[in-house]
């Protein structure tokens, strides 16, 4: 039953040993420039940043992480709460259950509280986009999922390892691309399409600011594997382990994707701006924002940890969690000479 696969995922990636093994996000590769003269006051520091139309005052989603299931409510409400506090954006868990089963769908409306005042990202995922596209309620569906959460972006989940994996999955990705593209053309709101841990290469983000997205999150190996998750989830456990391990490293899919910035700073099919790169994979640090900004992401976002923060203290562990990334990051933006994230992310990567 889904209801209790989405349980099941949230317990495992709270307690669970669900890491990445060997492969790590590659962040503790980059060194950031230290700048003797920063020419900058620390207090005058700023981490506000644009987020597709929104102001946020850190560069920072919560990642989408639950809903379907009873508990979800009491989390995703907490969570609102702690990113309504922050000022941060927040995205919600898949929302396939909302359809299969409505009676959850209170797990995800407890997000529009909170959708005045910071960004709400639907979760959508690419398997049911494209079967909504094949039916033709493709523009229906999305109206519907931006109305039940009170959305500002329109998040897409792009997980073809993890459906391969899951014993319920449905790994059929024929179509997906045309759908995400249909998705564009038709949402009343900026498409997002993010990587559920595995990371988007260049080549496919390549595929995909040809759509017209206007955001990438690339969402990279090194922190939680879904794929670890599904694996203790299946009965031949050990005939899978193989798959564990893969994926691109958080770090090396911002440098690829930010590469395609420089190749092609509008894109292809509107000449908008190039996508807003998410830095995503393992972020469990201010230390880590700053070095995810500084490859070329333009935010980050954050899953794990904050789901982990929440189960030990609820939202005043969370505030304080993200209070001492914020802090952290400040420090590092003082003495790399950065004044605002936008500075990191556009500073020289020879030392990267």
């Amino acid at each position: 039953m889904i209801t209790n696969r989405k349980e099941e995922h949230v317990q495992l990636a709270i307690s669970g040993d669900v890491g990445f093994r060997e492969l790590t996000n590659g962040l503790e590769e980059v060194r950031l420039p230290y700048n003797a003269l920063p020419e900058l006051n620390f207090s005058g520091i700023s981490t506000e940043v644009d987020f597709l139309g929104k102001r946020l005052s850190l560069p920072l989603i919560i990642s989408g992480m639950t809903g379907g299931y009873p508990d979800a409510e009491r989390i995703n409400t907490g969570l609102a709460e702690s990113a309504a506090a922050l000022g941060i954006a927040m995205g919600v868990g898949s929302m396939r259950a909302a359809f299969d089963r409505p009676e959850t769908r209170s797990s995800y409306t407890v997000l529009q509280s909170i959708s005045t005042a910071v960004p709400v990202i639907t979760n959508i995922g690419a398997v049911q986009l494209a079967e909504w596209y094949r039916k033709g309620a493709l523009a229906d569906r999305i109206n519907e999922c931006i109305e039940l959460v009170g959305a500002s972006v329109v998040g897409i989940h792009i997980n073809p390892l993890q459906e391969m994996l899951q014993p319920e999955g449905e790994p059929d990705f024929s179509g997906v691309l045309e759908a995400i593209s249909a998705a564009v053309d038709l949402s009343p709101l900026p498409v997002m399409v993010k990587e559920v841990g595995a990371g988007i290469s260049g080549a496919a983000a390549h595929k995909l600011v040809k759509t017209g997205v206007a955001c990438i999150d690339v969402a990279g190996a090194g922190g939680t594997s879904w794929a670890a998750i599904e694996i203790k989830r299946h009965q031949e456990q050990d005939k899978l382990q193989e798959f564990r391990e893969v994926g691109i490293s958080t770090a090396e899919c911002i440098r690829q994707v930010a590469a395609l910035r420089k190749q092609h700073p509008t894109q292809h099919s509107n000449h908008s701006p190039f996508p807003t790169i998410v830095g995503s994979g393992g972020i469990s640090s201010g230390y880590d924002i700053a070095r995810a900004l500084y490859l070329g992401a333009d935010l980050c976002a954050t899953a794990r940890p904050v789901l982990q923060a929440f189960a030990a203290g609820g939202t005043a562990q969370v505030i304080q969690l993200i209070g001492d990334w914020t802090l952290r990051l400040r420090q590092w933006m003082f003495i790399t000479g950065a004044a605002t994230p936008q500075q990191l992310t556009m500073m020289d990567k020879t030392q990267a």
